[in-house]
């Protein structure tokens, strides 16, 4: 395996690497690029998720509830929990049980099996639907936006926060923006989908705004976060810098798909009626989709997020740019075959 250094901050900061690092949803998009991250930079690392690994050193486990999958985190410095429900449209109660509950079941194994550290994946999302331009960490977060995702995401950071205070444990918390790259379900695989049945659409007229942030720089503020004595009890927003229209972002997708131009798009209130016809159509013959009115909320948001603090205190720098991030995601999916 190729030996990948870990990241180095901007002014010189040196994050110390764990020797043994623990993963929950480590099947994930997020998880698994950590792993390797982690593994190539020479740390010993295992994982858990709803179905075990052998192979990648993940037991099964669920991180909604106690279970010996906790024992796998014993002697692991370093415990980083991505598990959580991506999605718009699951019921209310496993984002209570998964997302938020299984926060306090990573602090759990991470006390129990002596780590020095818990970081614990939030997102951006956190924020709601109406904040301020560039919001940074010290903006208010989401109670009641009725986006059981956001909202569960608000609420998942109270546990380790609760944690940190209390000197149970360090925590640190990221909120990442919108984390693209070949593996991003709801920012690659699904809209890849969509575009080729011809059933694709864009609020605002696709002017929304997206804070991407491609997989290796999210991984490197991850690492910056969680080596660094400077991340213990905060909370640090990790985007690539830049706010995108979302119709800039998904006609790489249309031209993957090999489609010309942007997506349709359409006001926010009509590609709301339109999302939710398909709503019920999808619920009618029994099928899921993610397509509903809060997608198409999510996908209208005008609003960005700074990213200063994690420049000023970690030395934090994206380093991959969206031309760049969507051509290697371009040659990750020709690789797997997803795309021709």
């Amino acid at each position: 395996m190729k030996v990948r250094p870990a990241p180095t901050g901007t002014a010189g900061q040196t994050p110390q690497l764990a020797r043994k690092v623990f993963i929950t949803g480590a099947n994930g998009f997020i998880g698994r690029a950590l792993m390797k991250r982690y593994l190539e930079s020479g740390s010993e690392v295992r994982g858990m998720d709803v179905n075990a690994d052998p192979q990648r050193n993940v037991v099964a486990g669920d991180i909604g509830q106690a279970g010996s999958w906790q024992q796998h985190a014993r002697g692991c410095e370093l415990v980083i929990n991505t598990a959580a429900v991506v999605s718009n449209s699951a019921p209310p109660e496993l984002y209570r049980t998964i997302t938020v509950g299984g926060v306090r079941r990573a602090i759990d194994a991470a006390v129990a099996g002596g780590a020095r550290r818990l970081l614990h994946i939030s997102s951006c999302g956190a924020y709601g639907w109406h904040h301020p331009a560039d919001a940074d960490e010290t903006c208010p977060i989401t109670t009641l936006s009725g986006n059981c995702y956001q909202d569960a995401k608000a609420a998942s950071e109270h546990p380790a926060l609760a944690a940190h205070a209390c000197g149970e444990m360090s925590c640190t918390i990221v909120r990442p923006g919108d984390v693209y790259g070949a593996g991003s379900r709801p920012w690659a695989l699904i809209p890849l989908e969509l575009i080729r049945k011809g059933q694709f659409l864009l609020p605002a007229h696709g002017k929304g705004l997206f804070s991407p942030i491609y997989i290796d720089d999210l991984a490197d503020g991850i690492m910056l976060a969680a080596g660094l004595d400077a991340g213990a009890g905060q909370i640090f927003n990790l985007t690539g810098g830049r706010g995108v229209p979302s119709s800039e972002f998904f006609s790489h997708h249309m031209r993957w798909a090999g489609r010309s131009g942007a997506p349709r798009s359409f006001s926010t209130k009509t590609a709301i009626r339109i999302a939710e016809l398909v709503r019920l159509g999808s619920k009618l013959v029994g099928k899921h989709t993610e397509a509903n009115r809060q997608s198409m909320l999510m996908l209208s948001k005008t609003e960005t997020f700074s990213i200063e603090k994690a420049r000023r205190m970690l030395g934090y720098e994206p380093k991959v740019d969206l031309s760049e991030g969507m051509r290697r995601t371009e040659q990750e999916l020709r690789a797997q075959g997803v795309l021709p």
